[in-house]
């Protein structure tokens, strides 16, 4: 029972057909001030005739906005516990169809444990029931709400689930493996793979440099939905490499495990795809992933190479840590082919995003203000937040190169803003945005984990531009 700061007894709306044990038990609680409301706590009430409840606070109505509601859904179920048993009715009247939806949001988002590469555990929690019930009227659309929140959840778990699986299970040919499996539960989405030998032909020297040192070759996986559709759709691009080293250009040791999370541009993209799919998004969508393992090796790439990418660009390799962007500048040109409308890269791309922007907002960077603009927007729709940083032309001429067209940095300063000024080099042809997702993608210490970030903001963005 979501219950706002200062209330001192059930209110009635919310205790209809509710046992008088039950009641009885909630209103001392509330009236003795057991139970105060505040935003996100929760109290659980066990040993009534009436069954077991739990209160969650809303904090005070005044500030109970919808992301309130979001955060006291989450907290329902990080307080849950095995006695709570497995079916739960959330008691709403009198809230906003939009609240009551981003209250069940947040619960699904919340509902996510990653135990895989775990031995089975006698105490793990049952699947969960979960019931809400609302005023008369609200029901078809709280449905219809929920439904499609239920689906960007989903796609935001296959996210994490992507990231967080270990590098020597999670490698670019799996990734196209589980892609291709996961598209045969879709009449409307077809899954194409170019293989190492097929990018060597076709000229991706990006893509193949970036991967040629590791035994698990690189690939691309193309995804298409309702390719059949006329007009020009969105296109999503990630970025995917699924272990990085460094190269030749080695990382420092320490926490390099997390090395695993650099496929989440990939892992997001994929993941907005189910989304997409699994809520039956009727327009069409494209989206490219590069998948590479950048590993140090006798036949790896090093630094003062020149290598050729698919636009014909050749780019010196000033450091083989800068790769994602070299695997992104081929899937930026092969996606030229589909004619799009729009193009969105997602990369965990630059450390120096972090230090502008830290571990909460993404960045945006675009050749077109209002489609960062637009980007921006459907971040605060979805409570997936991200900023707009400048690229301005003065920026492209740290990219100079002695022996290319351009090298692959551009220095330590604005490390951010030159990464994407290389990435717009190949992008000239439509309108781009590249995230960069470096800060947001993945979370350190005793909760480390993927996070499914920016699945979100892409789902509201195409549904927008939709």
């Amino acid at each position: 029972m979501p219950i706002f700061q200062g209330t001192d007894s059930v209110p009635e709306a919310h205790a209809e057909g509710m046992h008088t044990a039950l009641k009885s038990q909630m209103n001392t609680v509330l009236g003795d001030g057991d139970f105060k409301g505040k935003a996100k706590s929760t109290m659980s009430l066990m040993g009534t005739d009436g069954g077991k409840a739990m209160l969650v606070g809303l904090g005070k109505e005044d500030d109970a906005d919808v992301h309130a509601y979001r955060k006291a859904g989450a907290a329902v179920i990080a307080g849950r516990k095995k006695s709570h048993g497995t079916e739960l009715t959330v008691r709403f009247s009198g809230s906003s169809i939009d609240c009551m939806a981003a209250f069940a949001e947040g619960m699904m988002l919340r509902d996510y444990s990653f135990d895989k590469y775990k031995a089975e555990d006698e105490d793990k929690e049952e699947e969960l029931t979960v019931r809400v019930t609302c005023d008369s009227g609200q029901e078809k659309e709280l449905s219809s709400k929920i439904h499609t929140l239920h689906g960007v959840a989903s796609g935001v778990h296959l996210s994490r689930d992507l990231g967080n699986m270990p590098p020597n299970d999670m490698y670019p040919e799996a990734f196209a493996d589980q892609a291709w499996e996961w598209a045969k539960n879709y009449d409307n989405v077809e899954v194409t793979i170019i293989n190492y030998d097929q990018a060597i032909k076709a000229g991706m020297g990006g893509l193949v440099a970036v991967g040629m040192g590791s035994s698990r070759k690189p690939c691309m996986v193309i995804f298409e939905l309702n390719s059949d559709k006329k007009g020009r759709g969105p296109m999503l691009v990630g970025k995917g490499i699924t272990f990085d080293t460094g190269g030749i250009s080695l990382k420092p040791g320490s926490n390099m495990d997390e090395m695993k999370y650099d496929m989440g541009g990939s892992a997001t993209v994929f993941g907005t795809m189910e989304a997409l799919a699994s809520t039956g998004f009727e327009g069409k969508v494209t989206a490219i992933t590069c998948m590479a393992e950048n590993m140090p090796a006798a036949n790896a790439q090093r630094p003062g190479d020149v290598i050729t990418t698919l636009s014909g660009k050749t780019i010196e390799v000033l450091n083989t840590d800068a790769e994602g962007r070299l695997v992104l500048c081929d899937a930026l040109t092969y996606a030229e082919r589909f004619k799009p409308k729009t193009v969105v890269d997602v990369a965990t791309l630059t450390g120096a995003c972090i230090i502008a922007l830290g571990h909460h907002t993404s960045a945006v960077l675009s050749n077109d203000d209002a489609f960062a603009t637009s980007l921006m927007s459907a971040g605060k729709q979805a409570f997936d937040h991200a900023w707009q940083l400048p690229m301005g032309e003065e920026y492209q001429a740290q990219l100079d190169s002695n022996f290319a067209d351009l090298g692959n940095i551009g220095g330590r300063a604005a490390g951010t803003i030159t990464a994407a000024c290389f990435l717009s080099r190949f992008a000239e042809s439509f309108i781009w945005a590249h995230l960069d997702i470096a800060g947001t993608a993945w979370t350190s210490g005793a909760k480390k984990g993927a996070t499914g970030r920016c699945v979100p903001l892409l789902v509201q963005h195409i549904v927008n531009q939709a």
